[in-house]
């Protein structure tokens, strides 16, 4: 459903608009997907932990760090709720923030995840004053590589974290990749002066 709330960012596909508190159900069933959560966690998130812990902490993320945060994504054309996309501080007044997204499986392979995930890091880059974008990832999550590799970031690492409980694939590691400033994406014109 079309919404009016306020817009943070529209491509050709998507718009990218601030969660409100009306967004708990939406946002329940996305993380409440075993599908999409496989590489995030071992298991979904439930409905009272998105609306009492997840949807609190996006709408504050707004007040606490100007520019960035996590948008809900809808399709243009018909309003749809596909998912979310993140720009989040990496830490308080740095200038290195960390991309994200999450979208329904409906969603998956119709390109939206490298729509909205390169039109977030020319904005971090031409607009927000960010110098570096990072993501992690599972290793063994190729969807999710290939993403951010078409949205210009480049692999630098491979690394093994710690979860809190056991996830398929974690054997295998994480993996980081960045962009810098300064080395802008092919197909994003120019470095900002």
């Amino acid at each position: 459903m079309r919404t009016t709330r306020t817009v943070f960012l529209e491509t050709e596909r998507l718009t990218l608009r601030r969660f409100t508190g009306a967004d708990a159900d939406l946002l329940g069933g996305l993380h409440g997907d075993p599908d999409v959560m496989r590489f995030i966690s071992a298991a979904p998130e439930p409905p009272e932990t998105v609306r009492e812990e997840v949807l609190p902490r996006i709408l504050r993320r707004y007040q606490e760090h100007r520019g960035l945060g996590a948008w809900a994504a809808e399709e243009r054309a018909t309003g749809a709720f596909l998912g979310w996309f993140e720009l989040r501080p990496c830490d308080p007044g740095s200038p290195v923030a960390e991309l994200g997204y999450r979208l329904h499986r409906a969603a998956w392979g119709r390109g939206y995840a490298t729509e909205g995930s390169r039109a977030l890091v020319r904005k971090a880059f031409t607009e927000l004053g960010i110098e570096r974008v990072v993501a992690e990832t599972m290793t063994v999550n190729r969807a999710s590589r290939r993403v951010l590799e078409k949205a210009g970031l480049r692999y630098v690492r491979t690394f093994h974290a710690t979860w809190p409980e056991y996830v398929e694939g974690a054997e295998h590691g994480d993996v980081r990749y960045e962009a810098e400033r300064a080395a802008r994406p092919a197909g994003h014109g120019p470095p900002p002066s």
